[in-house]
């Protein structure tokens, strides 16, 4: 066999020697930079919160989010809106249940603080409904319509929440019977608003939300202000400190809920396991849990399937198991 056949047969094999293809062994590794938190350098951290770098298959479940919640509402009907306030997008979507005086399921979307409509989360509902349960959903505002500001997000949030207790009898829903489910960002908005001063600050009980799902959720602020999110987000040392619900653990009222998928991002399994270790150290209830083989953005379909992962765990905590 000549030399040009013997190339040619090796070639489509995939057996081409390293003189003609590169293999990706033989690339030199990037150079580690200095280490900006815990051991990671800034590429790692800015990764680290950034879903799609974790995620590549982003838009698809994205996309599914709002077809499903289509299909959710062609079986269920549209929900009644309500607003919680005096600007067009304080609004909430409210998935009615056929029980009297039933519980409230409120669900704060996530979108890295700057992305998401109530509207396409809509396909968890018939896992309340279908128990007895009514879904709710939020819009809030966006950190590019705040100018970077987080505070008149978690305002909205908080405010929202009020509405719902002081008015869950309009709709049929028992005050007393509020929980709150969340994801990612959402689920850093539903933290801090499990750890308001609601008597001090609103004039209601401190225990208005019985129970609470935060999956996927930031917890401590500091990495986060020191990531590439910063760029969109103004952080300051009092926002830091306010909004980062690891610190106030001493408004926490409700048993929780903490939750994150094996395949996300590094930093995201910390911020979770550390936060529910806190909470269990100072001896408050916490189920700390991990779906093994999901990504950040599956992880809260989940809670669409009353069998699901989180599903069956907010239903048991809102005892419609």
């Amino acid at each position: 066999m000549n030399s040009k056949r013997k190339l040619l047969l090796a070639m489509g094999s995939g057996l081409v020697s390293s003189g003609f293809a590169q293999s990706p062994a033989s690339v030199p590794p990037k150079e580690k930079g200095p280490s900006v938190w815990l051991d990671m350098d800034q590429t790692e951290l800015d990764a680290s919160y950034d879903q799609s770098v974790y995620a590549p298959n982003i838009k698809q479940i994205q996309s599914r989010y709002a077809s499903n919640s289509d299909i959710t509402r062609s079986r269920l009907g549209d929900p009644k809106r309500f607003a919680y306030g005096p600007t067009p997008v304080e609004g909430l979507d409210v998935y009615l249940c056929d029980r009297p005086k039933a519980p409230i399921n409120i669900f704060i979307h996530g979108g890295a603080w700057r992305s998401g409509l109530a509207k396409n989360f809509g396909f968890k509902a018939e896992t309340f409904v279908n128990a007895g349960a009514h879904f709710v959903v939020p819009d809030f505002i966006n950190a590019f319509e705040s100018g970077g500001d987080l505070m008149p997000m978690i305002d909205q949030v908080r405010r929202a929440v009020a509405w719902i207790h002081k008015n869950a009898a309009s709709f049929n829903g028992d005050s007393n019977k509020i929980y709150i489910s969340s994801h990612s960002s959402g689920a850093h908005l539903a933290g801090v608003t499990l750890v308001t001063d609601w008597q001090k600050n609103y004039g209601l009980p401190m225990d208005i939300i019985k129970g609470g799902l935060l999956c996927s959720g930031m917890y401590d602020l500091k990495p986060v202000r020191l990531s590439a999110r910063s760029s969109y987000v103004k952080f300051t040392d009092s926002i830091e400190e306010a909004l980062s619900t690891q610190r106030h653990l001493e408004f926490l009222n409700a048993p929780i809920i903490v939750a994150h998928g094996s395949l996300e991002t590094p930093d995201f399994q910390r911020q979770s396991r550390d936060f529910a270790k806190a909470v269990k150290d100072i001896g408050k209830t916490v189920e700390y849990v991990v779906g093994q083989n999901y990504n950040h953005f599956e992880m809260p379909e989940t809670i669409a399937n009353p069998y699901g992962i989180l599903g069956k765990l907010v239903l048991m905590q809102m005892k419609l198991a």
